[in-house]
């Protein structure tokens, strides 16, 4: 008997759960030949749009399609009711964490938080301390990574604040469902996704700085070569808004302008998909290309809002993430709706101790580490790799946590040999402005090696649509 969650089928019993009924019996009407050919005409559809992933160092070339998995995951509107709260909780919990360490530093002076988990952070930006920003919103657009385990309770896995990617998939797989398959829409009522770049343009529009009445927002890319440029084009162009690079802009008079055909045009929101360090030469790395001299000094005046704001990727670091429950409860005097991966901090002589001693056992992370990259999961890696692994935690233990090796939910999914269970999580994306918000669904990543925990794109993971039911 299999010993994580299965999405579709109840344990021990087998019987198909109540909200997939109805898809467990189309799909039963579907012959393997009819979904394969489904399948292939998903992949010529997205090759042909150019939904594509590069993948740095891949020997297969430069891009890549995601795999797109054609058996949806079902998520009851009960269940949504209470991830939605738990997401607002946690993302509010978040931006008054950002806003606070960057100003009065009361849950360090309450000795909740760490003083040096936080100023001897690799992502915290000194340059940016006492900085007012619009609306004291500092992740505009959170990517919160949710997994399901144990009898079906999802944890949050981790919390994406810097350049949180993946929302163009959720809009296409869902536009690719109902292209294919129709008839299933009929007989599902399916809350929509395709209204989030108006979504996401209104929360933008909302931070605008003190005083601008009708906003210039533009997307700031690095360019056509970045794994995510797909969607970065993407997003400003179902915005209806300018794609930039850093030399499109410039700096004059305390703002910041973009070059258009029709002269320099007032840019107010920049949604920018470049980290901090390359986004100004005159305040951090210097010879990067891909920024604009002179944008800090805009942003500290005030003048122009960055989504998401410089500095924000401190809250998103592994090393803090042990600490959003204390978060929620500081800030917010609640008590988490969404409880978080028991974590190891290998910084703490206790904590490194047992970590080593059960490496066989336990995933571990590097605090900076993205993408699946720089990270052992024990039960899936040879003495040798785990041996390995030991050395780089014990020459630097500051740098990793450990976790369980969650179970994690798996979802029916068609691969080469049939359809098979698959381990999966979800990425809902979470806007702040005015409001938060968001829309009801999220993306849904999907590990297609059999037994896989790792469900990153650029770790051969594939995506699915994912439900959200209104009833």
């Amino acid at each position: 008997m299999p010993t994580f969650f299965d999405e579709m089928y109840a344990g021990g019993s087998g019987d198909v759960r109540a909200h997939y009924r109805e898809f467990a019996a189309w799909l039963s009407e579907q012959s393997p030949e009819t979904l394969a050919r489904k399948r292939a005409e998903a992949d010529l559809i997205f090759r042909r749009v150019g939904i594509t992933f590069a993948v740095y160092g891949d020997d297969a070339g430069t891009e890549r399609l995601i795999p797109f998995d054609i058996i949806s995951r079902i998520i009851t509107a009960q269940e949504w009711k209470g991830m939605e709260a738990g997401l607002v909780q946690r993302v509010t919990a978040l931006n008054m964490f950002i806003h606070d360490i960057y100003h009065d530093q009361n849950i360090v002076r309450a000795g909740i938080m760490p003083a040096e988990q936080v100023f001897r952070n690799a992502q915290y930006r000194p340059e940016v301390q006492g900085i007012s920003v619009a609306s004291d919103i500092y992740a505009h657009i959170a990517g919160i990574d949710l997994v399901r385990a144990g009898e079906g309770e999802f944890y949050v896995l981790e919390d994406n604040l810097r350049v949180p990617s993946g929302v163009s998939y959720m809009l296409e797989d869902r536009k690719m469902m109902m292209r294919l398959f129709p008839e299933l829409f009929a007989r599902y009522k399916v809350a929509p996704v395709e209204h989030y770049p108006d979504l996401l343009l209104d929360n933008l529009r909302s931070v605008a700085p003190l005083g601008v009445t009708d906003p210039t927002v533009v997307v700031m890319t690095p360019g056509m070569y970045n794994s995510a440029y797909f969607e970065h084009a993407f997003l400003a162009q179902q915005m209806g808004v300018e794609l930039v690079e850093g030399k499109d802009l410039f700096v004059n008079d305390n703002a910041v302008y973009m070059r258009t055909t029709r002269g320099p045009r007032r840019v107010d929101v920049i949604y920018r998909r470049i980290d901090d360090d390359y986004l100004d030469p005159l305040s951090f790395k210097a010879d990067s290309t891909l920024g604009v001299p002179g944008l800090l000094s805009v942003y500290r005046a005030g003048r122009v809002t960055l989504a998401n704001a410089i500095g924000t990727g401190v809250a998103d670091d592994k090393s803090i993430y042990p600490y959003v429950p204390d978060m929620i409860r500081f800030y917010l005097s609640e008590e988490p709706i969404l409880n978080n991966v028991p974590t190891w901090q290998c910084r703490k002589k206790d904590d490194l101790a047992y970590t080593l001693a059960n490496l066989q056992e336990l995933v571990v992370k590097e605090v900076h580490g993205a993408g699946g990259y720089g990270m052992l999961v024990g039960p899936a890696s040879t003495k040798a790799e785990i041996e390995a692994f030991r050395q780089r935690i014990i020459a630097r233990p500051e740098g990793y946590i450990a976790q369980p090796t969650l179970a994690l939910s798996a979802c029916p999914t068609f691969v080469n040999a049939g359809i098979a269970p698959r381990h999966i999580d979800l990425r809902p994306f979470v806007l702040s402005g005015k409001t938060v918000s968001m829309v009801p669904g999220g993306l849904t990543r999907v590990a297609l090696k059999e037994g896989s925990l790792v469900v990153n794109s650029s770790q051969g993971g594939g995506t699915k649509d994912t439900w959200i039911l209104e009833e």
